[in-house]
């Protein structure tokens, strides 16, 4: 009797409990559903977002590569145009040392006119002057010549110039010692010694013109004419095949006188002749 009370309370448990499993795997899979919908979404999402953000990168990218491309372009053209202008500035520099190179040589020209202008002036004025008095009666002093005056610095240099140009070595020579002789406080006293080294090594004269050129180092160091002297004591030396102290020389021009024209050239000629 009590078997039979017990199994339709069981089954209704049962049947509870398969109900209650269905109900649940029905909530578990809505859950499961939702979950799914929501991942779906922030995928989704995600997925935008990746996508605007590969745009975002690949329109910075352009934009780069087109800014770097422009920035090229004008450095292009900006060292394009810097080259144009340091050459055209190089041209300029050229022209300009031609020209001072010209208003030296006029302006010493025209200082020698002056010079010579002012020389004869002097000696008519002498000239035209009254005799000194002589006493009563005395006829034995014969009448004193007006002296003659001497050329000034510019025209003896000229005169000197005109002579090496001529190739008139022993002329040129006699009118640049007359013009340290007869000036000895002008500035063309280096150039003028300058100028006799150069007769002398024209001449073939390379002993003497080696003494010059040494010479003018000795009394002027500091005047333009010294790194030139001491650069052409350097080629007279290698032409005699005395390297060591044509070397030597080239070294001093460098070292001495960093800033000359003649420092450029005795680089050159080191780097040529490195032994």
């Amino acid at each position: 009797m009590k078997l039979r009370l017990i199994g339709p309370a069981a089954l209704l448990f049962a049947s509870s409990a398969c109900f209650a499993t269905r109900n649940d795997v029905r909530i578990i899979q809505e859950d499961i559903l939702s979950l799914r919908s929501m991942q779906a979404r922030a995928d989704s999402a995600r997925a935008r977002q990746l996508t605007d953000i590969s745009n975002t990168l690949t329109t910075n990218l352009v934009a780069i590569r087109d800014s770097v491309r422009d920035v090229g372009m004008r450095l292009t053209t900006f060292q394009g145009a810097t080259r144009q202008e340091l050459y055209s500035l190089g041209e300029r520099l050229i022209q300009l040392g031609e020209l001072m190179g010209a208003s030296a040589q006029a302006m010493r020209t025209f200082r020698a006119d002056l010079e010579e202008r002012s020389r004869q002036i002097n000696e008519q004025a002498l000239r035209t002057m009254p005799p000194a008095p002589t006493a009563p009666g005395d006829t034995t002093r014969p009448p004193v010549p007006a002296p003659a005056l001497s050329e000034g610095p510019n025209v003896l240099y000229q005169i000197a110039r005109d002579q090496l140009t001529a190739r008139a070595w022993s002329s040129a020579r006699d009118a640049f010692t007359r013009l340290i002789t007869e000036h000895p406080r002008s500035d063309l006293v280096p150039d003028a010694l300058l100028g006799i080294a150069d007769a002398f090594d024209a001449e073939g004269n390379n002993a003497q013109g080696d003494s010059v050129y040494r010479l003018v180092v000795a009394r002027h160091p500091s005047d333009a004419a010294a790194p030139t002297a001491t650069y052409k004591l350097g080629l007279s030396l290698a032409r005699q095949k005395k390297m060591p102290e044509a070397r030597k020389a080239m070294q001093d021009v460098v070292r001495l006188y960093p800033r000359s024209d003649e420092s450029t050239l005795a680089s050159d000629w080191l780097a040529r002749n490195p032994s």
